[in-house]
């Protein structure tokens, strides 16, 4: 039996309490399951892991995604938003703090030390997180061919967003097998009422962009391209790290490389999903208006897409065709993880202190030592040494 659904404002302060804690990134789902499972029995953890697995199948940060998941669960549409604002909020605050300090202290000769460090971090986070996925992605020598050819691509300055669409398709045209494709029909427990919602998320989405490129185009820009990011960020929310360094720095030059890393190194000691760098993007181009828009653009398209997807989770999941293609995604994320790997050490002004800080960092992330202690150190041993 499980207790009756929370309300609302239990739900909010819930996850808000959650998210001012949410460092890890996707080690939060074991905090969100004792909340959700454990302590307050919303639901069981057959259903729960139901919802991870979704999560890990949709583009978007996947503890923010699982937040979602359960207050949908817990009490529809209303209960997602509010799990989600929740989770999100403390994260995106203090980027818009630490943001502001970043924009008036960045030259002053300490943290201008710190944030050299960092950068080394940042390196060593990319490096970690390209083994671990690595490892677990690449399974054959057709992923690898995949994982290879993106990565040049991407060097070559392919848009990142094409490389992804069409390693999903070609994961559909390689797949082995051609097996029966179950209709997608929605599960009784989410109700006919869920396609009326995601329509008006999206008819929301869209009157929004309308009108910002009607009165403010600098904004709509943004908006446009924080949507598009999360709308491929396959893989977690790191994935989305390397499609934006692309379109903010490459494409749009509106920071180079380095401000970018001080960017992901801010994500890393805000609690919450590295994702929220965008609000860093858009505070640095537009201000606290900026954060917001980037903010909101770049948590809506997987947001919408685990409500609409819920109700057919039963029929997705054994779905060959989703698996070929969501294959042929993750390999090409490896491609591009790497590329942005090579542009971020080519980004550092390598010496031996900042070598020895990154080798140590590498070694205690791929040691699985935690994220924001590895990044406190390593502040400090900058600051100190640098």
């Amino acid at each position: 039996m499980h207790k009756p659904a929370p309300s609302g404002t239990k739900l909010f302060f819930s996850f808000l309490k959650l998210g001012l804690t949410a460092f890890g990134g996707p080690a939060m789902i074991a905090h969100i399951r004792s909340v959700a499972v454990n302590r307050n029995e919303w639901m069981d953890d057959g259903t729960f892991k139901d919802g991870v697995a979704l999560a890990q199948s949709l583009p978007g940060a996947t503890a923010m995604q699982v937040a979602a998941y359960v207050g949908l669960r817990s009490r529809g549409v209303m209960g997602a938003l509010l799990s989600y604002a929740g989770f999100g909020l403390p994260a995106f605050l203090l980027m818009v703090l630490l943001s502001a300090l970043y924009e008036k202290t960045r030259n002053v000769s300490q943290v201008a030390s710190l944030f050299n460090g960092l950068q080394v971090i940042v390196v060593a986070f990319v490096v970690s997180a390209l083994y671990s996925f690595g490892r677990t992605t690449v399974k054959s020598a057709r992923d690898g061919v995949l994982a290879c050819v993106s990565a040049a691509l991407f060097w070559w300055g392919l848009n990142p967003i094409v490389v992804i669409t069409a390693a999903g398709l070609l994961g559909i045209a390689f797949r082995r097998g051609r097996d029966h494709e179950a209709a997608l029909h929605p599960h009784p427990e989410i109700g006919k009422k869920m396609l009326a919602y995601v329509a008006a998320f999206v008819a929301l989405v869209l009157a929004v962009l309308a009108v910002l490129h009607a009165v403010d185009r600098p904004l709509f820009e943004l908006a446009f391209l924080m949507l598009r990011i999360d709308l491929f960020a396959f893989g977690g929310g790191f994935a989305s790290l390397p499609l934006m360094l692309h379109e903010v720095v490459q494409a749009k030059g509106w920071m180079d490389s380095r401000t970018f890393m001080d960017g992901v190194a801010l994500g890393q000691v805000t609690p919450g999903p590295i994702v929220i760098t965008a609000a860093f993007v858009g505070y640095l181009g537009q201000g606290f208006i900026g954060a917001f828009v980037a903010s909101l653009a770049v948590f809506s398209p997987s947001f919408i897409l685990l409500v609409a997807a819920t109700p057919v989770y039963d029929r997705i999941k054994s779905s060959p065709s989703f698996a070929a293609a969501t294959n042929g995604i993750l390999a090409s994320f490896i491609g591009l993880l790497f590329f942005v790997g090579v542009k971020f050490i080519l980004a550092v002004p390598w010496d031996l202190v900042r070598v020895l800080l990154g080798l140590g960092a590498l070694i205690a992330l791929l040691l699985k030592a935690d994220v924001l202690l590895v990044v406190l150190i390593g502040a400090g041993i900058s600051v100190i040494a640098l």
